[in-house]
């Protein structure tokens, strides 16, 4: 290491090491994050300081991080955290990391009932929270529910509810095992299953292979609908009146997904394009009628 590295010599060198792996777009957003987090400059101090001095000790500890980059460890477990609908949200590897398309899927919900109160909410397989954290921020008074079987991933849950101030009552529970109430509980039930299949592992990046945790990933190639049969068994009974299921699905197996709601009974069941215009979500109303 030198002592006299400048600022504007040392970015392009970031950049050099990260382009050997990634592409120039990921390149820039990582170098970028790496300049924020470690260095405290926004992209325009970068510029108006670019003379400004990089220490002995801060140019290893971004090569330590650069190497982690190099490994294909993915950024937001580097810095334990990722934006997610406007909030910053902890992950970890005990947890995905929140994706675009499930901020969408939040997005549909809070259009579709921004303007009641009081709502009840459960999202089942919650994982770091995203999603109920989120609801319970965007939408007005809600009661929010969240289910999810790793004990770790509640704790990382809780840690997001606590830091954005939200009140979540965070369940440690089975999906697969999960009895149906005896009366409707909630106006809406929404979740982001496991739902890849193994034989799709082959088309998956190294970061998610490697960091991600493959039981909130994957599901039997013979049981692509593993989680989404119970989902719908408790749904159907959970949901009050007029009540809605939302799902992020695989589109590969959406037309399997409609045809088992129907089966449950679900009215009004249809398929969302996300943002890429892939068949990513289904959308159901509640079989039982208002009086």
């Amino acid at each position: 290491m030198t002592s006299d590295i400048k600022l504007k010599d040392f970015i392009p060198d970031i950049k050099r090491r990260l382009s050997t792996v990634y592409s120039a777009g990921e390149t820039d957003s990582m170098t970028r994050v790496i300049v924020e987090e470690m260095l405290h400059y926004t992209p325009v101090d970068a510029v108006l300081k670019k003379d400004a001095p990089v220490s002995p000790f801060m140019q290893s500890r971004v090569g330590e991080v650069v190497d982690r980059l190099l490994r294909y460890e993915p950024i937001q477990y580097i810095f334990g955290k990722t934006s997610f609908c406007g909030l910053e949200i902890k992950v970890t590897p005990a947890v995905l990391i929140p994706r675009p398309e499930t901020a969408e899927l939040v997005d549909i919900i809070e259009k579709e009932w921004g303007g009641r109160t009081d709502l009840r909410v459960m999202d089942l397989c919650t994982g770091s929270g995203c999603i109920a954290v989120a609801l319970a921020r965007g939408l007005k008074f809600p009661v929010v529910d969240a289910l999810d079987i790793s004990k770790a991933a509640l704790d990382v849950a809780r840690e997001n509810a606590a830091s954005l101030k939200v009140k979540v009552n965070f369940i440690h529970g089975d999906l697969l095992s999960l009895t149906p109430p005896a009366s409707p509980l909630y106006d809406i039930i929404v979740s982001n299953p496991p739902y890849i299949a193994m034989r799709e592992r082959a088309l998956m990046e190294r970061n998610v292979l490697d960091y991600e945790p493959a039981t909130a990933l994957f599901v039997p190639d013979s049981d692509p609908l593993r989680f989404y049969k119970p989902i719908g068994a408790y749904a159907v009974r959970a949901l009050s009146p007029g009540g809605k299921l939302y799902l992020e699905i695989n589109p590969l197996y959406a037309s399997d997904v409609v045809e088992m709601l129907r089966d449950f009974g679900f009215r009004d069941v249809s398929v969302v394009n996300d943002m890429y215009g892939k068949q990513r979500f289904v959308i159901a109303v509640s079989p039982v009628e208002y009086d």
